[in-house]
């Protein structure tokens, strides 16, 4: 479930404008465990009246956003080839110049147009959406719960998180206040707001399933509330409120098998939302914090390889040279345990409390290196437009060098792999079909680094380390992939 619950989320969000709507599951919650079970505590039930007041309160803040699109997607056109591939993994079918004739997806919002939900956040017209709402947006039009219309002006956007932020001309609007995303609990009832298929004013509800979701695929950043909602076309960029009536996500996309709601849906917190969406006001663009490291999550193997009890932590897989990391004295193969007196359980944790540390910040590190602990302090940089702070990447499986091959890294290859500097490694040509090397999740292309921490610059230096390797040793492997690098562990 896990693997197709990431393959099918992407396609939803990129060409369904989808997001949540939570619909009314019957829910009947009562407290678990042993003591549960014997007390019998009585159910959790909605208030007699429902949420009247809090529907009252909210939907006059959420608004209908129609956009007319800079470029005409339909049948016949070319497609880029990704999204044309995560189209065709969604469909099942051929789409773009190979589907011609073939249904459109896009038919349901018009052909020149899309359509979504926004929330206003301030009175004089600072409207909170999602970026996939407005994105290649010629003219967007808002209309709010009472009938008022008004061109909007894109104030900026974040495709990262899929966020983004429409500005109307008007004064003394309603809003919706932010809420604490940070204390939603599991089982805690939640509304959404929206507009699916152009009803307006559409409230729905439902429960939290999980806080804090990450590793979906979904967008580059995550920090996902998980509901049951029926997420439908027209809800992206709508309202997840709180009972109190405060916003705590901004709905976002959906698992699905059909394209509509199968009860898993996602809305990204208010916990990360707010502040783009101060950073986008006040200057127009996102600014995040940058140590500018690769990091990855922690298998057994390898913490084991790393001499680290437990699986918790991130693994700092590659350094940039003359970067916040570098320069506070990280490296690679250290293993990061805390950041600023919070724990780090895995990269994603890593990577938002580093996204949202202030400029300038001096912030102490713990790191496990060679079995033991230190700290260090690291200086928080800016994040450059054309750098990932942390790619959260993980891999593991058995390894076995039979059924890989290799060759010498020379100044051609390493161009044409996106590499830079000095060539140094040797290139994976051939991995064959069930090897040891493929469950080991090898793939050519992959330029191998290091073999159990000894460098591998040739041929012959590979075929001499990967010698002194028995049967039944646990393997470390450092790679480079497509100019990233990355830590492989496994047994031979």
């Amino acid at each position: 479930m896990s693997s197709h619950l990431h393959r099918m989320v992407g396609p939803v969000i990129g060409i369904g404008l989808m997001s949540g709507a939570l619909v009314w599951g019957g829910h009947s919650l009562s407290a678990s465990g042993a003591a549960a079970a014997v007390a019998s505590p009585a159910a959790v039930t909605a208030p007699a009246n429902g949420f009247t007041e809090v529907a009252k309160q909210v939907t006059p803040a959420v608004v209908n956003i129609t956009t007319v699109m800079t470029e005409k997607i339909s049948d016949g056109q070319s497609l880029p080839d990704e999204l044309r591939e995560r189209m065709e993994e969604f469909f099942g079918k051929p789409f773009g110049p190979r589907g011609r004739g073939q249904q459109s997806p896009w038919e349901h919002r018009g052909p020149r147009g899309g359509q979504g939900s926004g929330v206003i956040i301030s009175s004089d017209g600072y409207i909170l959406t999602n970026n996939h709402v407005i994105a290649n947006a010629r003219e967007v039009n808002v209309t709010l719960p009472d009938k008022r219309e008004f061109k909007g002006k894109i104030v900026g956007t974040d495709p990262k998180t899929d966020l983004a932020v429409v500005k109307v001309d008007a004064q003394n609007l309603p809003v919706v206040p932010w809420g604490d995303a940070s204390k939603l609990q599991v089982g805690e009832y939640v509304l959404a707001v929206g507009n699916p298929f152009g009803l307006n004013s559409t409230v729905t509800l439902g429960i939290v399933s999980a806080v804090g979701r990450g590793h979906m695929g979904i967008t580059q950043y995550e920090d996902f509330i998980q509901t049951d909602a029926a997420i439908n076309p027209g809800n992206s960029g709508g309202a997840l409120v709180n009972t109190k009536g405060e916003l705590v996500g901004i709905n976002t996309a959906i698992f699905s098998q059909s394209g509509g709601y199968q009860g898993v849906g996602f809305a990204v917190s208010a916990t990360m939302a707010k502040p783009i969406y101060e950073s986008l006001v006040k200057t127009g663009k996102v600014v995040r914090g940058y140590l500018g490291i690769g990091i990855q999550d922690l298998n057994q193997d390898l913490a084991k390889s790393f001499h680290i009890k437990d699986s918790k932590g991130a693994l700092v897989s590659d350094v940039k040279e003359d970067s916040p990391a570098d320069q506070a004295g990280l490296k690679q193969g250290d293993v990061i345990t805390e950041y600023q007196g919070t724990p780090v359980e895995d990269a994603v944790v890593l990577q938002r409390l580093v996204t949202r540390t202030p400029v300038g910040s001096k912030v102490p590190v713990k790191v496990i290196r060679d079995g033991r602990e230190r700290e260090l302090t690291v200086t928080v940089g800016e994040q450059p437009d054309t750098t990932r702070i942390a790619r959260a990447d993980s891999s593991e499986g058995d390894y076995a060098f039979a059924g890989v091959a290799v060759q010498d890294l020379d100044k051609d290859t390493a161009k044409e792999l996106g590499l830079k500097g000095k060539p140094q490694g040797v290139v994976v040509t051939k991995v064959e079909p069930d090897s040891g090397a493929e469950k080991a999740g090898l793939m050519p292309g992959d330029v191998i680094k290091e073999i159990n921490r000894q460098p591998v610059k040739s041929v012959k230096d590979f075929e001499k380390v990967s010698s002194d390797v028995k049967k039944g040793d646990t393997v470390l492997i450092l790679i480079n992939r497509r100019g990233n690098s990355l830590f492989l562990s496994a047994k031979v």
